[in-house]
């Protein structure tokens, strides 16, 4: 099985959020909530609910962006 980049996604309070997205982006984000659920032993998370992971890992993971940041900082 595929080893995924988000673990489960913590029961927090829900943010009223509204984005438009591509129709085949949506699709994945289903999908991969789908496969996210089944390899927690859970039913699917709501796509919408993986966009802030999925954004906190990106930018947690962008080199330049925590340059970036490091330097405005100083």
């Amino acid at each position: 099985m595929a080893k995924l980049k988000l673990g489960p996604i913590a029961d927090d309070k829900p943010v009223k959020v509204t984005v438009e997205l591509p129709a085949s982006l949506h699709r994945d984000l289903a999908r991969y909530a789908e496969i996210l659920g089944r390899e927690a032993g859970q039913p699917p998370t709501d796509p919408v609910r993986l966009i802030v992971p999925m954004l906190e890992r990106f930018m947690a993971t962008d080199r330049g962006f925590a340059k970036a940041r490091h330097e405005r900082k100083v």
